[in-house]
């Protein structure tokens, strides 16, 4: 499991990456900022804009931690690949912060922009203070700061493991950020200035176990802090039961849509819509073949699913471990099945798109794996939709012309009223109720 947890970061980690705000690639919402700063108030496109990079902020930073949260279990003593990818993901997100806030600390404006409520994306008012807060907090730059030490200490050892463990792209990752420790160095100082908390960081052991504490301990607060609150109770189950699973499984055709949701999934905060996520049911293997379609993947994995690790087969048990969904079925007159599936066999392996970003096939978003499966075989036509400048397909927008096209038909839903599933017209009622207008 240690070996799987390693690679699934390693995934998530270059998946990431390329969504994170870097200084260069700031200058139209910094002048935006000086505008807006200058006449009082944000233009809607400025600040869709401004969002958008928050929203991207955001999105990386839980997935980032949240992966640094799952090498716990795999963390062994010594084991540097592990400290790598963690140290990595911590030195990522500690410096594009700062772009962020250097954005908004000097413009008012721009902070009053960011601390506002999005209802469209569930985002709480003040919700950049806290990320201010915890970003200059001392005992979290102190675990950084210890977490460097060791880096720079171990550097020519960390960085020949990654070469052996064919990781050797997170090399000019790490470097990249060297130049920066100078300037973290006088900002832990400055900020530093508790004697007892300096005197106890003098105490400090240097050694692989207590930095990978610190790493964790990083993670765990920022999670703790992103959790959507007074939504499940810690430590509830999904609602979906490994019984409904089965239930629903023998009412399954290969190309049913998946469109699911988690109660207090981190992913809600940055989605419009109630239905954030869909995936594509492939159907188990004898299925497959009998619609002529390429074997691949295990006998388990009957689902084709993009998450923060990339494009993947997965398992049924998987896919809905969740706490709502709903199956939606491709009409058949209206969709040549070998012909999709066949497609969307041929994006398995690929990363997850954190930009969203439907004109390159490189990376998928969960969606775009539907997009790329079904758009231009036989009568579907889905149209992208520009948000916060982006043009991309969210999942209720995929159900919305999927059924105003007469596309696709409901055929099930579980977990709107109550723990009930529903079939047929009861379901489509509940899902039409549950939409966004």
């Amino acid at each position: 499991m240690s070996e799987l947890a390693i690679h699934v970061a390693w995934d998530v980690l270059q998946s990431v990456r390329p969504a994170l705000p870097r200084r260069q690639d700031l200058s139209v919402e910094l002048d935006d900022a000086n505008a807006a700063q200058a006449r009082g108030y944000y233009l809607p496109d400025e600040d869709e804009r401004l969002r958008l990079t928050y929203l991207r902020y955001l999105g990386a930073r839980a997935s980032l931690w949240q992966m640094v949260e799952d090498l716990q279990p795999s963390s062994r003593n010594g084991e540097l690949r592990t400290f790598a990818l963690a140290f990595c993901a911590a030195s990522m997100l500690m410096r594009s912060a700062t772009f962020i806030i250097a954005l908004a600390k000097e413009r008012p404006i721009a902070w009053a922009k960011l601390d506002e409520a999005e209802p469209r994306y569930g985002l709480p008012r003040k919700s950049f203070t806290k990320v201010y807060q915890s970003f200059s907090s001392p005992g979290r730059i102190w675990r950084y700061h210890h977490a460097r030490k060791f880096y720079e200490k171990h550097r020519t050892k960390i960085l020949d493991t990654l070469n052996k463990a064919h990781m050797s792209e997170m090399i000019p990752w790490l470097e990249e950020e060297e130049p920066h420790f100078h300037s973290q160095k006088r900002s832990l100082l400055a900020r530093l200035l508790s004697y007892r908390l300096y005197s106890a960081s003098r105490r400090t052991s240097s050694g692989y176990t207590k930095v990978m504490f610190h790493l964790f301990r990083l993670s765990g607060s920022a999670i703790a802090e992103m959790k959507q609150p007074f939504i499940k109770a810690p430590g509830a189950k999904k609602r979906v039961t490994a019984e409904i699973r089965e239930e629903v499984r023998a009412l399954l055709k290969p190309g049913d849509i998946f469109v699911t949701r988690h109660d207090d999934a981190l992913s809600n905060l940055f989605l419009p819509g109630f239905w954030p996520h869909a995936a594509l049911y492939l159907g188990p293997p004898e299925e497959r073949r009998a619609l002529g379609v390429p074997e691949q993947g295990d006998s388990e994995a009957s689902v084709l699913e993009a998450k923060k690790d990339g494009v993947k087969f997965r398992p049924l048990s998987e896919t809905l471990a969740v706490d709502a969904f709903v199956v939606l079925r491709p009409k058949a007159s209206a969709t040549p099945l070998k012909e999709v599936l066949t497609r969307a066999l041929s994006h398995e392996g690929k990363l997850y798109d954190f930009l969203f970003d439907f004109r390159k096939a490189d990376r998928l978003a969960c969606t775009e794996v539907i997009y790329r499966s079904f758009h231009g075989i036989g009568d579907w036509k889905l149209e992208l939709t520009k948000r916060a400048g982006r043009t991309a397909l969210s999942a209720e927008d995929l159900i919305h012309q999927g059924l105003s096209q007469d596309l696709l038909e409901v055929i099930l839903i579980f977990g709107i009223d109550g723990s009930s599933l529903q079939i047929g017209t009861p379901a489509k009622a509940s899902l039409l109720k549950s939409l966004s207008p």
